[in-house]
């Protein structure tokens, strides 16, 4: 039975294994006409001359879908095509057909061939892409770079040895930085100070949301007197009739000063005994 003409033949192939052995070029019209080929249209001429026992050459005088021989290459090769015949010299070709070694295909036209050809190589550069797209690495600090299989593999073989590893441990630490990651952080940078630019004080201006204290204009020159300059200050006297400032008093009450030990004015103004320098106490 026929197919349905819309559907596409490009893909079938028909044989009787009968007749091959018996093909030639006066039979191999008769083979084409079985009703078990889906290329033969039993509406044709072809068949109407076959079933009214007509004579071949009245198809020339016949209008409508006939079949033809149009090539023969015997024993191997038959060409056969499919035509609408309009007037006894005019013709319209609508498909062909090969027989190879008695198998019949359906030959493809000429949008086929360029159809099937452009995404068989779509296909290949498709696939080619997808390959080298996974060897490509990426990382913020050195960029772009390819990793191959058998790159990889002898990597793998290499850090399998705790030498090896520890080795590229510390070479990695080491690395210095590469020119892509020291572009990235001028880059970075630079974007940062446009965006947060320095501000820079004068001289007794406070910063931003800040606000100076009573005391905070006080110089500490104040607290420690100048030459030329005397100051009050309360004095003890302790029990062996020596008078010392009132600043002593804290320290002479834990017990008298070592003579060996110097004496230190801090930033308060009190005086701290300082031990000295071969009698330290061990801690």
């Amino acid at each position: 039975m026929a197919s349905e003409p819309s559907e596409s033949q490009l893909g079938l192939s028909w044989h009787d294994s009968a007749w091959i052995p018996v093909l030639n070029p006066g039979n191999v019209l008769e083979y084409f006409s079985q009703r078990t080929n889906p290329f033969y249209d039993r509406t044709c001429n072809n068949e109407v001359v076959k079933m009214q026992r007509l004579d071949p050459s009245t198809l020339q005088t016949m209008t409508g879908i006939e079949y033809e021989v149009l090539h023969v290459q015997d024993p191997i090769l038959y060409v056969i095509r499919k035509q609408h015949r309009i007037s006894p010299t005019q013709v319209t070709p609508m498909a062909d057909y090969y027989m190879l070694a008695g198998i019949v295909y359906q030959a493809p036209d000429l949008c086929s061939v360029f159809n099937s050809r452009l995404l068989s190589a779509l296909h290949h550069i498709q696939t080619a892409f997808s390959e080298a797209s996974s060897y490509s690495r990426y990382h913020p600090s050195k960029g772009y770079w390819w990793q191959f299989k058998e790159k990889q593999q002898k990597l793998n073989d290499a850090k399998n040895s705790d030498g090896e590893k520890t080795k590229s441990i510390e070479d990695s630490k080491s690395e210095p930085s590469s020119l892509f990651q020291r572009e990235g952080v001028h880059f970075l940078l630079g974007e940062l100070s446009k965006k947060f630019p320095p501000q820079f004080l004068q001289q007794g201006q406070a910063l931003p949301g800040q606000t100076k204290k009573q005391g905070d204009n006080i110089s500490t020159e104040d607290n420690d007197p100048k030459e030329g300059q005397t100051t009050e200050s309360s004095t003890t006297e302790v029990p062996n009739g020596t008078t010392v400032p009132g600043g002593l008093v804290t320290s002479l009450s834990r017990g008298l000063p070592n003579p060996h030990q110097s004496m230190k004015r801090s930033a308060n103004g009190d005086l701290v005994t300082k031990q000295p320098p071969g009698k330290r106490k061990k801690i």
